[in-house]
């Protein structure tokens, strides 16, 4: 993770030159607003990143002499058989054309999300599924 922070970070100082630059050359504030808001997220995820390295043991992609295979191993623990991506899908279909349409098509996406939501979260402290 150290090397993906370093990246980040030399990426955000690239990001706020490059924002500075273009400011003042094109008097332009929606791109130098979005360059300075990705310079933000840059730091924020390089900082995140290198703030974990130092928590965390040190990974093969920071060990020069690594192989390929000494990542390999179980990543977590992935639903195989949930609806609930499905429903927020939906949800948020319908919000989106709620903007495209009309806000009143949020009175139906926004139920739909909270079910998914609520759904996603639960799915596994109840019924035959329950892990908790």
């Amino acid at each position: 993770m150290k090397w993906q922070g370093k990246m980040f970070l030399w990426l955000a100082v690239f990001l706020l030159v490059m924002a500075i630059v273009y400011g003042l050359w094109s008097h332009e504030t929606a791109g130098t607003t979005a360059l300075f808001m990705a310079f933000g997220l840059s730091v924020m995820v390089g900082y995140y990143l290198a703030f974990t390295a130092r928590r965390v043991d040190t990974g093969a992609q920071d060990r020069p002499d690594a192989d390929i295979a000494d990542d390999a191993g179980e990543l977590g623990f992935f639903s195989p058989h949930s609806w609930q991506p499905l429903a927020l899908a939906i949800g948020g279909a319908l919000a989106f054309l709620g903007v495209i349409f009309g806000w009143w098509l949020m009175y139906f996406s926004a139920p739909i999300i909270l079910v998914g939501i609520f759904g996603w979260v639960f799915e596994y402290y109840r019924g035959a599924d329950q892990r908790y």
